[in-house]
Protein backbone atom coordinates (compact mmCIF):
# COMPACT_ATOMS: atom_id res chain seq x y z
CA UNK A 1 0.00 0.00 0.00
CA UNK A 2 1.11 3.23 -0.84
CA UNK A 3 0.41 5.76 1.99
CA UNK A 4 0.57 10.16 2.16
CA UNK A 5 1.56 11.87 5.19
CA UNK A 6 -0.14 15.86 3.90
CA UNK A 7 1.56 18.17 5.96
CA UNK A 8 5.51 18.30 6.92
CA UNK A 9 5.35 20.03 9.64
CA UNK A 10 6.42 19.41 13.54
CA UNK A 11 4.35 15.89 14.17
CA UNK A 12 4.09 15.10 10.34
CA UNK A 13 8.32 14.85 9.91
CA UNK A 14 7.96 12.65 12.71
CA UNK A 15 5.22 10.11 11.57
CA UNK A 16 6.19 10.48 8.25
CA UNK A 17 9.60 9.29 9.79
CA UNK A 18 8.14 6.46 12.00
CA UNK A 19 6.41 5.31 9.24
CA UNK A 20 9.27 4.91 7.11
CA UNK A 21 11.16 3.25 9.30
CA UNK A 22 8.59 0.15 10.05
CA UNK A 23 7.20 0.29 6.16
CA UNK A 24 8.08 -3.24 6.07
CA UNK A 25 5.92 -4.74 9.16
CA UNK A 26 3.66 -1.72 8.44
CA UNK A 27 3.40 -3.11 4.59
CA UNK A 28 3.85 -0.05 3.10
CA UNK A 29 5.07 0.07 -0.71
CA UNK A 30 5.95 4.07 -0.52
CA UNK A 31 5.91 6.52 1.39
CA UNK A 32 4.79 10.06 0.12
CA UNK A 33 5.20 13.09 2.00
CA UNK A 34 3.03 16.71 0.88
CA UNK A 35 4.65 19.96 1.22
CA UNK A 36 1.96 22.56 0.84
CA UNK A 37 3.36 25.72 0.65
CA UNK A 38 5.07 26.71 -2.27
CA UNK A 39 9.17 27.53 -2.40
CA UNK A 40 11.08 28.76 -1.04
CA UNK A 41 10.43 26.28 1.98
CA UNK A 42 13.18 24.28 4.25
CA UNK A 43 14.95 23.23 1.71
CA UNK A 44 17.05 20.98 4.31
CA UNK A 45 14.16 19.86 5.19
CA UNK A 46 13.00 18.23 2.02
CA UNK A 47 16.15 17.13 1.43
CA UNK A 48 16.65 14.90 4.93
CA UNK A 49 13.24 13.58 3.99
CA UNK A 50 14.35 12.32 0.61
CA UNK A 51 17.61 10.91 2.14
CA UNK A 52 15.60 8.64 3.57
CA UNK A 53 13.72 7.12 0.80
CA UNK A 54 10.62 9.48 1.61
CA UNK A 55 8.93 10.89 -1.84
CA UNK A 56 8.12 14.02 -1.46
CA UNK A 57 5.49 15.73 -3.53
CA UNK A 58 4.18 19.48 -4.04
CA UNK A 59 1.02 21.15 -5.46
CA UNK A 60 3.51 23.64 -7.43
CA UNK A 61 4.81 22.16 -10.94
CA UNK A 62 7.83 24.66 -10.54
CA UNK A 63 9.12 23.18 -7.17
CA UNK A 64 11.02 20.30 -8.76
CA UNK A 65 9.43 17.88 -6.83
CA UNK A 66 6.48 15.13 -7.75
CA UNK A 67 3.31 16.73 -8.41
CA UNK A 68 0.95 15.42 -5.91
CA UNK A 69 -2.12 15.06 -8.90
CA UNK A 70 0.14 12.38 -10.38
CA UNK A 71 0.03 9.99 -7.68
CA UNK A 72 -2.58 10.58 -5.67
CA UNK A 73 -4.71 8.20 -7.13
CA UNK A 74 -1.92 5.27 -6.29
CA UNK A 75 -3.04 6.32 -2.22
CA UNK A 76 -4.54 3.81 -0.07
CA UNK A 77 -4.63 5.86 2.79
CA UNK A 78 -3.82 9.23 3.60
CA UNK A 79 -1.95 10.91 7.38
CA UNK A 80 -3.36 14.38 7.69
CA UNK A 81 -1.01 16.46 9.77
CA UNK A 82 -1.78 19.95 8.16
CA UNK A 83 -2.64 23.09 10.88
CA UNK A 84 -5.96 23.92 12.22
CA UNK A 85 -9.49 23.25 10.59
CA UNK A 86 -6.76 21.72 7.40
CA UNK A 87 -8.15 18.79 7.87
CA UNK A 88 -11.91 18.99 7.50
CA UNK A 89 -11.07 21.12 4.57
CA UNK A 90 -9.13 18.31 3.19
CA UNK A 91 -11.74 15.70 3.81
CA UNK A 92 -13.75 17.22 1.02
CA UNK A 93 -11.12 16.10 -1.14
CA UNK A 94 -10.35 12.78 0.65
CA UNK A 95 -13.97 11.52 0.20
CA UNK A 96 -13.36 11.98 -3.83
CA UNK A 97 -10.32 9.97 -4.20
CA UNK A 98 -11.24 6.62 -6.00
CA UNK A 99 -8.36 4.26 -4.22
CA UNK A 100 -8.34 5.62 -0.75
CA UNK A 101 -9.45 2.75 2.06
CA UNK A 102 -8.50 5.46 4.80
CA UNK A 103 -7.36 8.42 6.66
CA UNK A 104 -6.91 9.97 9.99
CA UNK A 105 -6.48 13.90 11.24
CA UNK A 106 -4.90 15.19 14.26
CA UNK A 107 -6.17 17.06 17.97
CA UNK A 108 -8.10 19.82 16.82
CA UNK A 109 -10.40 18.12 13.63
CA UNK A 110 -12.66 16.76 16.29
CA UNK A 111 -15.73 16.41 13.45
CA UNK A 112 -12.90 14.46 10.73
CA UNK A 113 -14.39 10.98 12.26
CA UNK A 114 -14.18 8.91 14.63
CA UNK A 115 -12.64 9.95 17.82
CA UNK A 116 -9.75 7.56 18.85
CA UNK A 117 -6.95 6.50 21.37
CA UNK A 118 -5.18 3.22 21.23
CA UNK A 119 -5.79 0.92 23.85
CA UNK A 120 -9.38 2.68 24.74
CA UNK A 121 -11.80 1.70 21.54
CA UNK A 122 -9.02 -0.26 19.21
CA UNK A 123 -12.68 -2.15 18.43
CA UNK A 124 -14.75 1.06 17.51
CA UNK A 125 -12.70 2.13 14.63
CA UNK A 126 -11.98 -1.31 12.44
CA UNK A 127 -12.86 -0.73 8.84
CA UNK A 128 -13.81 2.60 9.47
CA UNK A 129 -12.82 5.20 6.67
CA UNK A 130 -12.08 8.31 8.57
CA UNK A 131 -11.15 8.88 12.21
CA UNK A 132 -10.00 11.56 14.66
CA UNK A 133 -6.57 10.77 17.02
CA UNK A 134 -7.74 12.58 20.02
CA UNK A 135 -4.96 15.44 21.31
CA UNK A 136 -2.16 14.80 23.18
CA UNK A 137 -3.95 16.11 26.29
CA UNK A 138 -6.59 14.01 25.91
CA UNK A 139 -4.59 10.91 25.89
CA UNK A 140 -2.71 11.84 28.94
CA UNK A 141 -6.02 12.18 30.87
CA UNK A 142 -7.45 8.84 29.20
CA UNK A 143 -4.51 7.05 30.22
CA UNK A 144 -4.18 8.59 33.78
CA UNK A 145 -7.75 7.75 34.42
CA UNK A 146 -7.47 4.03 32.76
CA UNK A 147 -4.31 3.29 34.35
CA UNK A 148 -5.25 4.39 38.18
CA UNK A 149 -8.51 2.72 38.09
CA UNK A 150 -6.67 -0.40 36.93
CA UNK A 151 -8.64 -0.56 33.29
CA UNK A 152 -12.32 -0.05 35.40
CA UNK A 153 -12.42 3.37 34.08
CA UNK A 154 -16.01 3.09 35.86
CA UNK A 155 -14.67 2.65 39.41
CA UNK A 156 -13.72 6.53 39.35
CA UNK A 157 -16.70 8.33 41.20
CA UNK A 158 -14.93 11.80 40.24
CA UNK A 159 -12.09 13.14 38.38
CA UNK A 160 -10.36 16.92 38.02
CA UNK A 161 -7.74 17.70 36.18
CA UNK A 162 -5.57 20.91 35.76
CA UNK A 163 -3.81 21.38 32.90
CA UNK A 164 -0.69 23.61 32.61
CA UNK A 165 0.04 24.24 29.19
CA UNK A 166 3.21 25.38 27.47
CA UNK A 167 1.98 28.10 25.14
CA UNK A 168 3.61 27.18 21.46
CA UNK A 169 5.67 24.57 19.76
CA UNK A 170 9.48 24.70 20.09
CA UNK A 171 10.54 26.84 17.33
CA UNK A 172 8.63 28.74 17.14
CA UNK A 173 7.15 32.72 18.03
CA UNK A 174 3.60 33.51 17.22
CA UNK A 175 1.83 32.49 20.54
CA UNK A 176 4.16 32.84 23.12
CA UNK A 177 2.61 34.33 25.75
CA UNK A 178 4.61 36.30 28.51
CA UNK A 179 2.57 35.81 31.53
CA UNK A 180 0.18 32.70 32.61
CA UNK A 181 -3.54 32.70 30.73
CA UNK A 182 -6.14 30.87 32.24
CA UNK A 183 -8.67 29.10 29.73
CA UNK A 184 -12.28 29.92 29.61
CA UNK A 185 -14.66 27.17 30.93
CA UNK A 186 -16.87 25.64 28.06
CA UNK A 187 -18.84 23.62 29.50
CA UNK A 188 -20.41 24.38 33.45
CA UNK A 189 -20.50 21.05 34.65
CA UNK A 190 -17.04 19.86 32.69
CA UNK A 191 -14.85 22.89 32.00
CA UNK A 192 -12.46 23.06 29.28
CA UNK A 193 -12.27 21.17 25.85
CA UNK A 194 -9.97 18.56 27.87
CA UNK A 195 -12.40 16.83 29.32
CA UNK A 196 -15.21 17.46 27.12
CA UNK A 197 -13.15 15.16 24.87
CA UNK A 198 -12.08 12.47 26.77
CA UNK A 199 -15.97 12.25 27.78
CA UNK A 200 -16.53 12.11 24.08
CA UNK A 201 -13.56 9.60 23.96
CA UNK A 202 -15.03 6.94 26.54
CA UNK A 203 -18.81 7.74 25.27
CA UNK A 204 -17.45 6.02 22.30
CA UNK A 205 -17.67 2.70 24.25
CA UNK A 206 -20.33 3.48 25.96
CA UNK A 207 -18.86 4.91 29.30
CA UNK A 208 -19.92 7.83 30.85
CA UNK A 209 -17.50 10.02 32.88
CA UNK A 210 -17.73 11.94 35.63
CA UNK A 211 -14.88 14.52 35.00
CA UNK A 212 -13.66 18.06 35.20
CA UNK A 213 -10.83 19.71 33.68
CA UNK A 214 -9.22 23.53 33.85
CA UNK A 215 -6.49 25.08 31.76
CA UNK A 216 -3.59 27.45 32.81
CA UNK A 217 -1.06 28.71 29.75
CA UNK A 218 2.69 29.79 30.62
CA UNK A 219 5.65 31.17 29.17
CA UNK A 220 7.31 27.69 28.26
CA UNK A 221 7.78 25.73 25.05
CA UNK A 222 9.03 22.78 26.21
CA UNK A 223 6.30 19.99 27.99
CA UNK A 224 2.86 20.40 29.06
CA UNK A 225 2.05 19.40 32.72
CA UNK A 226 -1.18 17.82 34.64
CA UNK A 227 -2.31 17.94 37.86
CA UNK A 228 -4.89 15.38 38.83
CA UNK A 229 -7.31 14.24 41.72
CA UNK A 230 -8.94 11.09 41.30
CA UNK A 231 -11.42 9.55 43.60
CA UNK A 232 -12.48 5.84 43.53
CA UNK A 233 -15.41 3.18 44.66
CA UNK A 234 -12.54 1.04 46.25
CA UNK A 235 -9.31 1.61 48.44
CA UNK A 236 -5.98 2.25 46.90
CA UNK A 237 -2.49 1.71 48.43
CA UNK A 238 1.13 3.06 46.76
CA UNK A 239 1.88 -0.51 45.78
CA UNK A 240 -1.16 -0.93 44.05
CA UNK A 241 -0.89 2.36 41.95
CA UNK A 242 2.82 1.62 41.57
CA UNK A 243 1.75 -1.75 39.90
CA UNK A 244 -0.94 -0.26 37.79
CA UNK A 245 1.49 2.54 36.62
CA UNK A 246 4.13 -0.61 35.96
CA UNK A 247 1.32 -2.68 33.93
CA UNK A 248 0.74 -0.12 31.36
CA UNK A 249 3.85 0.37 28.93
CA UNK A 250 1.64 3.31 27.34
CA UNK A 251 2.06 5.18 30.75
CA UNK A 252 5.97 6.33 31.92
CA UNK A 253 7.21 7.40 35.57
CA UNK A 254 10.36 10.10 36.18
CA UNK A 255 11.76 11.14 39.67
CA UNK A 256 12.18 14.02 37.96
CA UNK A 257 10.36 17.16 39.09
CA UNK A 258 11.99 19.60 35.81
CA UNK A 259 10.19 19.29 32.61
CA UNK A 260 13.12 20.77 31.10
CA UNK A 261 15.55 17.33 32.14
CA UNK A 262 12.94 14.97 30.99
CA UNK A 263 12.56 17.22 27.65
CA UNK A 264 16.53 17.09 27.18
CA UNK A 265 16.65 13.45 27.77
CA UNK A 266 14.02 12.94 25.39
CA UNK A 267 16.09 15.06 22.97
CA UNK A 268 18.83 13.04 23.21
CA UNK A 269 17.84 9.40 23.59
CA UNK A 270 14.11 9.00 21.78
CA UNK A 271 13.85 8.37 18.28
CA UNK A 272 14.06 11.86 16.78
CA UNK A 273 13.94 14.09 20.24
CA UNK A 274 10.25 12.39 20.83
CA UNK A 275 8.92 10.99 24.13
CA UNK A 276 6.27 8.61 22.84
CA UNK A 277 4.96 7.88 26.51
CA UNK A 278 0.93 8.77 26.67
CA UNK A 279 1.73 9.94 30.06
CA UNK A 280 4.68 10.48 32.56
CA UNK A 281 3.72 10.32 35.84
CA UNK A 282 5.95 11.52 39.31
CA UNK A 283 5.61 8.24 40.91
CA UNK A 284 7.59 9.24 44.00
CA UNK A 285 5.46 12.85 44.46
CA UNK A 286 1.57 10.63 44.99
CA UNK A 287 -0.72 11.62 47.63
CA UNK A 288 -2.99 8.69 48.43
CA UNK A 289 -5.34 8.87 51.06
CA UNK A 290 -7.53 5.38 51.14
CA UNK A 291 -9.96 6.29 47.76
CA UNK A 292 -8.41 8.86 46.45
CA UNK A 293 -4.96 10.10 44.58
CA UNK A 294 -3.64 13.40 43.72
CA UNK A 295 0.00 14.09 41.89
CA UNK A 296 1.59 15.38 38.57
CA UNK A 297 2.24 13.83 35.34
CA UNK A 298 4.13 15.68 32.10
CA UNK A 299 2.62 15.22 28.58
CA UNK A 300 4.85 14.53 26.08
CA UNK A 301 2.96 16.34 23.15
CA UNK A 302 3.94 15.30 19.55
CA UNK A 303 5.03 12.53 20.70
CA UNK A 304 2.20 10.60 22.35
CA UNK A 305 -0.46 10.93 19.58
CA UNK A 306 1.64 9.25 17.34
CA UNK A 307 1.55 5.58 18.15
CA UNK A 308 -2.06 5.83 18.07
CA UNK A 309 -2.42 7.58 14.55
CA UNK A 310 -0.27 4.32 13.28
CA UNK A 311 -2.68 1.78 15.39
CA UNK A 312 -5.79 3.55 13.30
CA UNK A 313 -3.81 2.84 10.27
CA UNK A 314 -3.40 -0.90 10.82
CA UNK A 315 -7.19 -1.00 12.58
CA UNK A 316 -8.71 0.87 9.71
CA UNK A 317 -7.15 -1.29 6.86
CA UNK A 318 -7.90 -4.74 8.86
CA UNK A 319 -4.16 -5.40 8.86
CA UNK A 320 -3.27 -8.84 9.95
CA UNK A 321 -0.08 -7.87 11.30
CA UNK A 322 -1.70 -5.08 13.45
CA UNK A 323 -0.42 -6.77 17.11
CA UNK A 324 2.36 -7.78 15.76
CA UNK A 325 3.55 -4.55 14.12
CA UNK A 326 2.39 -2.55 17.84
CA UNK A 327 4.07 -4.60 20.07
CA UNK A 328 7.73 -3.60 18.27
CA UNK A 329 7.31 -0.38 17.52
CA UNK A 330 5.95 0.03 21.23
CA UNK A 331 9.25 -2.06 22.49
CA UNK A 332 11.37 0.26 20.08
CA UNK A 333 9.74 3.27 21.24
CA UNK A 334 8.04 3.29 24.80
CA UNK A 335 10.49 4.10 27.90
CA UNK A 336 9.05 2.98 31.04
CA UNK A 337 11.49 5.40 33.10
CA UNK A 338 12.39 9.19 32.07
Amino acid sequence: MNILVNGIGNIGTTLVSLLNKYKEILEIDTVYALKNSPMPWHQDDLDYLENQGIKVCTRYSNDGYLLIDDIIDSVGYIFDCTNNGGGMKNKEWYVDLPNLIGASAQGSEKKFGKSFMSGVNNDFIKGKKFTHIVSCNTHAIACLMSTISGNNIQSITEADFVIVRRSEDIGNHQRLVTANVVARHLDDSLGTHHSIDVSHLYETIGIRLNVTSSDVTTPSQLMHSVRFNLKLDDKITTELINNRLKQNPFISVTQKFDSNVIFERGRRIGFQGRIFSQAIVVDNNLIIDRKSIKGWAFIPQEGNTLLSTIHAFLLQIDSSKTEKAMQLIMHDLLNPQW
